[in-house]
């Protein structure tokens, strides 16, 4: 014979259904505000250019990271020129047309 009372308690309660999408308007950032990667642009098309110790400190980035965004800007059809005086830091420059 089978316990009816244990067999009540033993039921697994219902699953609860999935939450529902929760949609809100997402704001873009703030036009006040430049991406690091227009920073780095800006920096670049500066006539003195930028050396990549520059770019580091201005965009907080480790020098891999900011040598992956030049190749970025070069993918994106900048013409990246890099210039290296004896004794001195490597700087970077966008020719524009």
């Amino acid at each position: 014979m089978i316990n009816t009372d244990n067999a009540e308690r033993a039921t697994k309660r219902p699953r609860k259904m999935a939450r529902e999408p929760n949609i809100e308007v997402t704001v873009p950032a703030s036009p006040n505000r430049p991406s690091k990667a227009n920073l780095v642009l800006d920096l670049l098309m500066r006539s003195e250019g930028a050396t990549l110790d520059q770019l580091v400190a201005a965009t907080g980035w480790l020098p891999h990271t900011t040598r992956a965004a030049l190749t970025e800007l070069k993918k994106k059809g900048h013409v990246v020129t890099s210039d290296k005086v004896d004794g001195a830091a490597r700087v970077y420059r966008v020719v524009t047309a």
